[in-house]
C-alpha cells in the first residue's frame, strides 16, 4: 500500500539525539520533510513519543513504524523554523541547483548517504 505524502521528503544526513523518558540515543536523519523524518541508527517501539535534539532545538515526534536499525517519525507540529528547518531548506536549495545536477551531486555531498535512492520508508524485503 502506497501512502501519498503531503510534503516532499529530502535526503539529508543530520546527526541527532533522540530522547525518551528513559534513554538518549544517537542517530541520523536520512530523509526529512516538514512533517516527519526517517531516522537511521536507532529505533523505538511504534507509537512511542520522543524528542529529537539538533543544535539546541528540540522537536517532538511520534514513532510511526520501527525496525531494528531505523524508524519513521511524524512531527505533531510541522517544522517552520529553527536549525532543523534550516538544514531542510539548505538541502532543497542544493537539490534544485542546476550546477549540482550537472556534477551529479546530491543535496549534501560532505558525507555519503546511507539510504538507497528508492529506499524511503519501510524496506520491501
Amino acid at each position: 500500500m502506497h501512502i501519498a505524502r503531503s510534503r516532499q521528503r529530502i535526503m539529508v544526513d543530520i546527526d541527532i539525539v533522540v530522547t525518551t523518558v528513559l534513554d538518549s540515543l544517537e542517530g541520523s536523519i536520512v530523509d526529512l520533510s516538514e512533517g516527519g523524518a526517517l531516522i537511521r541508527g536507532c529505533s523505538l517501539p511504534a507509537r512511542s513519543q520522543c524528542q529529537i535534539g539538533f543544535e539546541g532545538q528540540i522537536v517532538f515526534a511520534t514513532v510511526q513504524w520501527s525496525e531494528p536499525d531505523r524508524m519513521g517519525v511524524r512531527f505533531p507540529y510541522e517544522l517552520v523554523d529553527g536549525p532543523l528547518f534550516d538544514m531542510l531548506e539548505m538541502a532543497r536549495t542544493r537539490l534544485r541547483s542546476p550546477l549540482a545536477h550537472q556534477r551529479g551531486e546530491s543535496a549534501f555531498t560532505a558525507r555519503p548517504f546511507l539510504s538507497q535512492p528508492n529506499g524511503f520508508g519501510r524496506r520491501a524485503s
